[in-house]
């Protein structure tokens, strides 16, 4: 999927969706037939509103006292990637099949990435053949 120009909210709605096989006429909520989803272009998210402003994030250590907090824009300078796995992990269910699902799920804030099956055309590099193990190199 590519997140350029694309609302945050809706856009982690359609991927936990995904995550999740609800968009399959084979889905069971006890068996996990989603896909695995790669995001690109992260980094060109849109939100409405204030959001960028207002919208806080926080993180705890569990030591007293130790409440981080950050703004969206914060985290969209930063770790854009952060921001959209935040919003489908809120989108999911809280139990082993939603933990299951976002390890599918795989954000890049740019337009590259590393899945060759995903790739357009023929991969950059491939795995030596049988000939290159044999002569060691």
């Amino acid at each position: 999927m590519d997140a350029q120009g694309q609302t945050l909210g809706r856009l982690a709605r359609n991927i936990a969706i995904a995550l999740q096989g609800k968009d399959k006429t084979t889905y069971s909520a006890h068996v996990a037939v989603g896909d695995f989803v790669v995001v690109t272009n992260a980094s060109d998210l849109r939100v409405t509103g204030k959001k960028m402003e207002q919208k806080m994030y926080y993180r705890h250590s569990g030591y007293v006292g130790n409440l981080k907090t950050f703004r969206l824009r914060e985290m969209m300078e930063s770790r854009p990637e952060r921001v959209l796995e935040l919003a489908v992990k809120g989108m999911l269910p809280k139990n082993h099949q939603g933990r299951q699902a976002l390890r599918r799920l795989k954000v890049y804030s740019g337009p590259d990435h590393p899945h060759e099956a995903q790739v357009t055309g023929h991969p950059a590099t491939q795995a030596p053949g049988p000939q290159a193990i044999e002569d060691g190199g």
